[in-house]
């Protein structure tokens, strides 16, 4: 099913996405109950989420130059000489 979000305020932007049959009955049931659109439930289900998931990427991205040797790596003293907290 694609299910397109057109609300434009503050320049939003319209989106298509698919969903399960299951996801998109579960929404349909969780609209329908509360009488707010579907599109409601999917931004406000992307703006929960969407910090945890940059933060997953990043840490992915950043382990895998950590195992290649791309990304320098210090240990605890190196970092309280640097900031000053030693002494």
């Amino acid at each position: 099913m694609n299910t397109c979000i057109a609300n434009y305020p503050e320049r939003e932007m319209p989106t298509s996405i698919r969903l399960s049959p299951e996801t998109e009955r579960r929404l349909d049931s969780l609209a329908s109950r509360t009488r707010r659109p579907k599109a409601f439930y999917i931004r406000e289900m992307i703006e929960r989420s969407i910090d945890d998931i940059e933060d997953y990427y990043l840490a992915v991205e950043i382990s895998e130059r950590v195992r290649s040797g791309e990304e320098e790596i210090f240990t605890e003293e190196e970092m309280r000489q640097d900031l000053g907290l030693d002494g």
